[in-house]
């Protein structure tokens, strides 16, 4: 089969692309065999998500690095964390993960650890891995050794860390929506559940890479509804939605309102700087001023650092933090290895409640308040630089500007900032304020007009 095209599949933080065209078993056992030298690996968990070609990919995938003379560890279904989990857990040479997260259910891809689950990207040898794998040649068992497979269940392990992270002792009984979308979240939910004193409504439960209910990707808003009117619905507490490999969870007040992720990143940082005062808190530069204040409030120290998992995984580690948030609903935890996680995120947030005694809706309101935001606008546009520096010849000297990531500008009342995808012509914006609504909604339209493009 014709490689080169699927050349395009490799991102700057892992692989995805269309099957067969761009993601195959012929692909897919390459990439073991390199991945297994470029580790030099003796040992790598390999799982997948419920996409209908995961099964298929994932076993090509190990017979790559077992012909390579490198032992597999498959966990089989599961969702991207627990792959994280399991390489360090099991001391692994690396991991890979067969996910194409909430794309359409006709893509599929991989996400890249090595020792102690750090990320394998583009600035980390990704694309060395891609060159030899598209055009290297190989020869059968490359150390005349085959390595084995060995199948296991990790989920005991895994649910049981999880529950380190709470006081389970001071839980009290809430009612949760959980809307899984027919990816992996639900088997882990129903292992977590045997520790909490929840009660569970659970919705598209079964994993099923037909996806009949629609992909699951919670950040669309035509896909949040189901969530919202069972919460309403069943006057739950609150609601979780995951997207398919659950590395991101998404939050609805008990009045079914979805809350952005940015709140969420506030919620985090003041639960762990009450159990670890004085901790650093990683934050994007997207959207940062209610993060700002809560981390000061609490005596934290905020650290920022450029969006993407492999630059907050590696600033986390530099400054020794405890916590990191994306408002893109990614959050990171120092004693999962650093990495993200769509669990911890909604069991945090429910303890909150427990010992608060407040409702959701109540813990969000006022930060929503005091910073409204517009949420992240993707605009598709010809020519995505020269946007960024229009905005930054209009903006840059009016107000403090910085360029950590994209171009961020900041004045008294509002800031905002506006980067680049990595793998597609899109801008993307997010502008907040200083307690006005009005001011909000002004200056969004004000920047969309200078951004021009279409709505993506």
């Amino acid at each position: 089969m014709e490689l080169e095209k699927c050349r395009k599949a490799f991102k700057a933080y892992d692989l995805r692309g269309k099957v067969p065209d761009e993601l195959n078993e012929e692909l897919a056992y390459r990439i073991g065999r390199v991945f297994a030298d470029f580790l030099q690996a003796e040992k790598v968990v390999v799982g997948r998500d419920a996409r209908l070609s995961g099964e298929a990919i994932c076993q090509a995938l190990a017979q790559g690095l077992t012909d390579a003379g490198c032992d597999v560890i498959d966990i089989g279904l599961c969702g991207t964390e627990m792959v994280y989990f399991a390489t360090t857990f099991l001391k692994a040479s690396g991991g890979v993960m067969v996910t194409a997260s909430h794309n359409p259910k006709e893509y599929n891809g991989m996400k890249f650890v090595k020792e102690g689950s750090r990320p394998v990207s583009s600035d980390t040898g990704l694309m060395q891995i891609a060159d030899r794998a598209i055009g290297g040649e190989f020869k059968h068992e490359a150390k005349g050794v085959k390595g084995n497979v060995q199948k296991l269940d990790i989920m005991d392990e895994y649910v049981r860390h999880l529950s380190t992270y709470l006081e389970l002792g001071r839980l009290k009984p809430l009612k949760v929506v959980v809307n899984a979308g027919n990816g992996c979240a639900g088997a882990a939910l129903d292992k977590a559940a045997e520790y909490l004193p929840f009660e569970f409504i659970r919705i598209n439960h079964e994993p099923d890479g037909n996806f009949p209910n629609g992909v699951p990707n919670p950040i669309l808003v035509q896909n949040r509804a189901v969530t919202a009117e069972a919460v309403i619905r069943e006057k739950a507490d609150f609601g979780v939605a995951w997207d398919g490999d659950y590395d991101r969870c998404f939050l609805f007040d008990e009045e079914g309102e979805f809350i952005e992720g940015y709140y969420i990143v506030g919620l985090l940082a003041e639960a762990f700087l009450r159990k670890t005062p004085g901790a650093k808190i990683i934050h994007d530069p997207r959207l940062v001023w209610n993060t700002l204040e809560i981390v000061e409030k609490m005596g934290g120290q905020a650290v920022e650092c450029k969006s993407g998992h492999a630059f907050i995984k590696e600033k986390m580690r530099a400054v020794d933090a405890v916590y990191g948030g994306e408002m893109s609903a990614h959050h990171y935890f120092k004693d999962f290895t650093y990495c993200d996680s769509g669990m911890l995120p909604w069991l945090l947030v429910a303890e909150l409640l427990c010992l608060s005694g407040k409702k959701l809706s109540a813990l969000v309101k006022e930060r929503v308040e005091s910073f409204p935001c517009s949420g992240e606008i993707n605009r598709r546009v010809a020519d995505g630089a020269k946007v960024l520096e229009q905005l930054k010849q209009i903006y840059g000297k009016q107000g403090k500007l910085e360029e950590v990531d994209g171009i961020s500008v900041e004045f008294d009342e509002w800031r905002f900032n506006v980067r680049m995808s990595n793998t597609e012509p899109v801008v993307r914006l997010n502008l907040e304020t200083r307690a006005s609504q009005a001011l909000m909604r002004e200056k969004t339209e004000e920047l969309l007009l200078v951004i021009g493009g279409e709505p993506e």
